[in-house]
């Protein structure tokens, strides 16, 4: 209670030798786990349990421990004997719905959200929780209430939503700023004592870290490995913080290759870690992952290096004045929009996303028949995740469909149940559950190959695409898209400009829905810009890795010398 955990965990270990019991077993556990200690907590759970099965605190313990460790199913069944010798425990009830989201059990996920607002209607993110697991199942019962509720809490301050999700239902950007400030403040507060103290490094080159869960096969990983590889040497020492699973992957090997440095950090804490960037006196700390799954925005929050930088996975501001910077470029961020944002924005010249020039070519030219699609249909898709589909773009969708009788529209199946919802919508907007195609996940040298049979893919609205609206364009597949007010609408407009596809940037539903059908009605002129966009990518400075890097080394740079000669971080514009 005094924040004097080594005394504390001294004293607990003196205890058990003196009488090991499930009490001092489960005290050491949850000292373990808010020292993220997760794999030393785990045995003394287990010996709390061995004691007696029947300590709900013995359960909720190892749940925790093993959700924290990746193994959910485990985590689940953990959390369901807490719940049948406490069936009202909040803590819970709260991570089971958790556990279920990672296993993908959804419509369980929000049973569980939905007792746990029933007991209590305060419990800290349970509105968003129920929200989550909805938008992943494609579940839009009382949306627009729970949307309008969570916004209202966000507005006054209550720990009601997580600040990823704000962004698939708000396109204002000081709603995701106030989600992201609400957040930071609750879980990550600024340290007492930081790791750094304003030390001054001089180095022969600008130490950079990089900081993800994402170094194996993930979309990040897909996108950033040619920058990896790619950075002067001359100029950067770069090192790799990586807290994500080793997947022994080909991607994996590649970027265990890219680095001067290659750190699996998985079983440390958030302070060593931090403590870690520190001694080895890193210049510029990169959190790839800001909000996103995974996440250890505590790193960071310890104030680890003197220049700490979000980029690339959080499509806004993390609202923490412990990130210095937000690398970004004028359509994602207009300048208009920069007061939403709690860091300085430094923008790049064209797309802020990085591409790898190395991404896989097509191996195969797999044809519709092949993939289940009809082969003279004009074939809409969109891949973006489900949680990304809400009421108001799938009725657009549906009104196109009837619009264009012979088309098919092709999703990602991210579940069983959110196919069967999304048909059964489907049917109630009056068009054919059958008119709706869903393709499993696969490899993405296959995806990309696959995704050429496509005429025109479909963004969401207010979370649009991101990597899959790189990925379209690579595959010669345009994508047409609305830019909202929010980074998190805007990220499709950047990439399709940076092609030359700025036609294709709508201002408004209608406007989108009047386009597409356009396009789909004029199937000569889809078809053109396809083969245009193969004959062009090769010269697109949207997959030119290498003047991207020189771009991003620039940005590192400025941002290098701003602290070398003592000035505060300010917004700046990469030139060239």
């Amino acid at each position: 209670n005094l924040n004097r955990p080594a005394e504390a965990l001294t004293s607990y270990d003196r205890a058990i030798a003196a009488d090991d019991n499930a009490e001092s077993r489960i005290g050491r556990g949850m000292l373990r786990l808010s020292l993220q200690r997760d794999i030393e907590a785990l045995p003394d759970f287990d010996r709390a349990l061995s004691f007696s099965r029947g300590i709900a605190d013995g359960w909720l313990g190892r749940g925790t421990a093993l959700f924290r460790l990746g193994r959910f199913g485990e985590a689940e069944a953990a959390f369901d004997e807490c719940l049948r010798l406490r069936p009202q425990d909040k803590n819970a009830l709260y991570n089971r719905a958790n556990a279920r989201l990672a296993l993908k059990h959804f419509d369980d996920a929000a049973r569980d959200a939905e007792t746990l607002l029933q007991l209590d209607p305060e419990y800290a993110y349970a509105p968003g929780l129920l929200l989550h697991a909805r938008l992943y199942a494609c579940d839009w019962r009382d949306y627009q209430r729970l949307c309008s509720s969570a916004a209202d809490a966000v507005k006054d301050g209550r720990r009601a939503i997580h600040p990823f999700l704000n962004l698939a239902m708000s396109d204002v950007p000081a709603l995701n700023l106030r989600a992201a400030e609400v957040f930071a403040r609750d879980l990550y507060p600024p340290p007492s004592s930081s790791c750094w103290r304003g030390e001054l490094y001089r180095h022969d080159r600008i130490r950079v870290a990089y900081l993800s869960a994402d170094f194996y096969d993930h979309a990040t990983a897909f996108l950033m490995a040619g920058v990896f590889e790619q950075h002067d040497r001359r100029r950067f020492e770069t090192i790799s913080m990586s807290y994500g699973p080793d997947d022994r992957s080909r991607t994996r090997h590649r970027l265990q290759s890219a680095f001067d440095h290659f750190l699996d950090v998985r079983t440390l804490s958030d302070r060593t870690i931090a403590e870690e960037l520190r001694a080895m006196e890193v210049d510029i700390a990169i959190d790839l992952k800001g909000y996103t799954g995974e996440a250890r925005p505590g790193i960071l929050a310890q104030r680890a290096a003197p220049i700490q930088v979000h980029y690339l996975g959080y499509p806004g501001s993390l609202g923490t004045s412990t990130i210095d910077y937000l690398i970004a470029d004028k359509i994602v961020i207009p300048q208009h929009a920069m007061k939403h944002y709690a860091e300085q924005v430094v923008y790049l010249p064209g797309c802020y996303q990085c591409n790898d020039s190395k991404r896989p070519d097509f191996a195969v030219n797999p044809n519709r028949a092949e993939l289940g699609l009809p082969e003279n249909a004009f074939v809409f898709c969109c891949f973006n995740s489900s949680f990304k589909i809400g009421p108001d773009i799938f009725a657009v969708w549906m009104r196109l469909l009837r619009e264009i009788p012979d088309s098919v529209l092709w999703l990602l199946k991210s579940s069983p149940g959110a196919a069967a919802n999304l048909g059964r919508e489907a049917v109630r907007h009056g068009i054919a559950a059958e008119r709706l195609i869903f393709a499993e996940l696969v490899p993405l040298q296959e995806h990309l190959a696959r995704l050429r049979v496509a005429d025109l893919a479909l963004d969401t609205f207010p979370y649009g695409a991101h990597t899959t609206a790189s990925d379209a364009v690579w595959a010669g597949v345009p994508l047409l898209t609305i830019a909202g007010a929010s980074f998190a609408s805007r990220v499709a407009a950047s990439i399709l400009t940076s092609a030359g596809l700025s036609g294709f940037v709508t201002a408004s539903a209608d406007e989108y829905l009047d386009r597409a059908i356009s396009l789909a009605r004029s199937r000569e002129t889809p078809a053109a810009i396809r083969k245009d966009l193969r004959e062009r990518r090769g010269a697109m400075s949207l997959f030119d890795t290498a003047l991207f890097t020189r771009r991003l080394e620039s940005a590192y740079t400025m941002m290098y010398e701003r602290y070398q000669s003592g000035l505060p971080p300010a917004c700046f514009t990469v030139s060239g």
